[in-house]
């Protein structure tokens, strides 16, 4: 009798252990603005070092390629977008939680050229001056930092006199990208885009009052499978550990 419950005990014991190897982690897949790339890296770090059951996959794009993915059935758990406007579709389509909703950053529109560059124009109404120069902005139908940029131009009333110059990208990075290889003289991006370059130099920053507050909202997808894991996610994201990561990454508190 003794042996028979010894037996049942080791048996237990046993099946709990392979229970603890075979247990599958928690996924969470998060869709990102590309202005968050690298900020996203020590962001997911420090996340899953307080919550190491669980496996995070990122993908970054424009909000508006992001977000017409998610239109279209995307298994995506989170989605940060770099505007309202993207965030609010989706909304208006029942595609996230809204109670989840959340803004958790902020940012700055600048006007970018390579650093070598000593010849360009020095602020938005120099640009009407050097009709040679391209000027790389993100598509504003897509890219936030591209329709914020339009918005800038035509309140100075120099979004149709630099129409021919303008080179669209598909999002900040390729902006960047842009001005960093010389392919164009001139690129609007956020101030944490060329902040994390070593290759370009601001030539001024936008005046806010130009262009809609760029604020960074996130909420839970509706075809998320782990909606307590990414509710998780979004209030690390409002925790002061995060916000300095952000702030790290020049990205200003939401209300700043």
């Amino acid at each position: 009798m003794k042996q028979t419950a010894a037996l049942m005990i080791i048996l237990v014991i046993m099946a709990g252990c392979s229970y603890q190897e075979t247990k599958e982690k928690d996924e969470l897949f998060i869709s990102a603005a590309a202005s968050l790339t690298e900020a996203m890296d020590e962001l997911v770090h420090a996340f899953t070092k307080e919550y190491p059951d669980v496996d995070v996959t990122t993908n970054f794009g424009s909000s508006g390629q992001l977000s017409r993915q998610i239109q279209q059935g995307a298994p995506v758990d989170i989605f940060l977008s770099a505007d309202q406007t993207w965030m609010d579709t989706l909304e208006d389509q029942g595609r996230i939680f809204s109670k989840t909703r959340i803004d958790f950053a902020a940012n700055q529109l600048v006007m970018i050229a390579k650093k070598e560059n000593t010849a360009t124009s020095d602020n938005l109404d120099a640009l009407a001056q050097n009709s040679r120069d391209q000027i790389a902005i993100g598509n504003p139908d897509n890219v936030p930092a591209g329709r914020y940029t339009k918005e800038a131009l035509m309140h100075e009333d120099l979004w149709d006199l630099l129409e021919d110059q303008f080179v669209f990208a598909k999002d900040v990075s390729q902006v960047l990208a842009y001005v960093e290889s010389g392919n164009t003289e001139i690129g609007f991006v956020y101030k944490t885009d060329a902040d994390r370059s070593d290759h370009v130099q601001v030539i001024t920053t936008i005046d806010a009052s130009l262009h809609e507050p760029i604020v960074y909202p996130a909420a839970v997808v509706k075809t998320s499978i782990n909606r307590k894991t990414a509710e998780a996610f979004l209030s690390f994201l409002e925790s002061d550990r995060a916000q300095t990561i952000l702030n790290q990454h020049g990205f200003l508190s939401v209300n700043e």
